[in-house]
């Protein structure tokens, strides 16, 4: 295996540690090969000893979840960075030359490389093309066969650890018979490489997974980000959400039918954050008004459920979600996701590190919020201080 694509460098500040008590999440979205950025997003916050209780993803972020939840916080980086080079290791295009258009051209290359041979230890072609097999065959519902996945995640995640439930752990996945979006949780679940594989079964590429009875698509062709999972089961909790995205919803206007390729999937993958804040930002007003009306009445006029359900409006939950989204850089099209060269991996993995270690710096943003919302929602791209 490589070396880890970075060292570890001095903290950002002399302390980044949130307020005692407070909870932290890592919410890791969707994004193929861009899921290195998370990998770098996650050794900032190790080095910052901002270790996860609860991980969440979707597509390839939940098989960056299961590697942080399923091995202890020591081997976590390890753990990654072996992942990230076996997959990568099918790299054989000499260096881009200077300039975007090398560049294009060396990622144009790599991704096409990806299309006909597949990623080792992620998967690779079927020996039948699906669109020659026979109706109903195993081979004609995708291009790919994902059993390297498989193993790989046999060898690198500790099962029995994520259902220990030392982590809170979840992934999402979509039924591909009902369309109804799922959430496998370990809180609820006996987790297995078949529900990672399911959240991450992105068609026509790659196969359908079959959990008992039921067949399971990637959660993104509905969600690409878990946070409504997480924010629905925060109950009275101060926590901390560390939400990483690798697809923007803001964009520049496309000039060419690749940028309009790149743009779309964008928009479709896009975690929608504010949207999704918003709900939750609402829905804890109420709650607040409810706690109030509830107040004004004596306690003899209440009923018993009145005054359980006061009891668990007086602790409202309090969140922190800083918000890490990967800006594509200007060589990138809209083969980013499946472009698995070791040097985009190395580049995307730098990225997130230091964008973390930028979001770290902003120490006030790790404190409560203090205008009674609930929730604040903190960029360090649209940071303006």
């Amino acid at each position: 295996m490589d070396a880890m694509p970075l060292t570890k460098q001095p903290s950002p500040s002399t302390t980044t540690k949130p307020a005692p008590g407070r909870c932290i999440a890592l919410i890791l979205q969707g994004g193929g090969a861009l899921g290195a950025y998370q990998a770098g997003v996650y050794q900032a916050l190790h080095e910052a000893d901002l270790e996860p209780d609860w991980v969440a993803g979707v597509s390839i972020g939940a098989i960056n979840s299961a590697l942080i939840a399923g091995n202890p916080p020591e081997r976590r980086l390890e753990r990654l960075a072996e992942f990230w080079d076996i997959v990568t290791s099918r790299d054989i295009l000499p260096p881009a030359g200077e300039g975007d258009a090398a560049r294009k051209w060396r990622n144009a290359m790599s991704a096409m490389q990806a299309m006909m041979f597949g990623q080792p230890g992620f998967f690779k072609p079927n020996q039948a093309n699906a669109w020659l097999s026979p109706r109903g065959a195993k081979t004609a519902t995708a291009m790919y066969d994902t059993s390297p996945l498989h193993e790989t995640l046999r060898r690198l995640v500790d099962f029995d650890l994520i259902n220990s439930r030392a982590t809170r752990f979840a992934v999402g996945a979509v039924n591909v018979e009902t369309a109804n979006f799922v959430y496998f949780d370990n809180q609820e679940t006996l987790i297995g490489p078949e529900h990672v594989m399911a959240s991450g079964a992105l068609p026509p590429a790659l196969p359908m997974v079959r959990i008992g009875s039921e067949f399971y698509w990637d959660g993104g062709l509905v969600s690409n980000t878990p946070l409504q999972h997480v924010l629905d089961n925060v109950r009275s909790e101060k926590r901390l959400v560390f939400q990483v995205d690798l697809f923007s919803a803001r964009g520049d206007l496309p000039r060419d039918m690749p940028e309009v390729l790149s743009r779309q999937k964008d928009i479709q993958y896009s975690s929608r954050t504010r949207m999704t804040t918003d709900h939750f930002t609402q829905t804890h007003r109420l709650k607040q008004a409810l706690f109030e009306a509830l107040s004004l009445i004596p306690e003899t006029k209440l009923s018993d459920a009145q005054r359980r359900q006061k009891a668990e409006l007086a602790s409202l939950p309090e969140i922190n979600i800083m918000q890490m989204i990967y800006r594509q850089k200007a060589y990138e099209g809209d083969a980013k996701d499946y472009e698995f060269s070791r040097l985009s991996m190395r580049e995307h993995w730098k990225t997130g590190y230091h964008d973390t270690r930028n979001t770290l710096a902003h120490k006030s943003w790790l404190e409560l919020s203090s205008d009674g919302s609930g929730i604040e929602v903190h960029d360090i791209h649209t940071a303006k201080d």
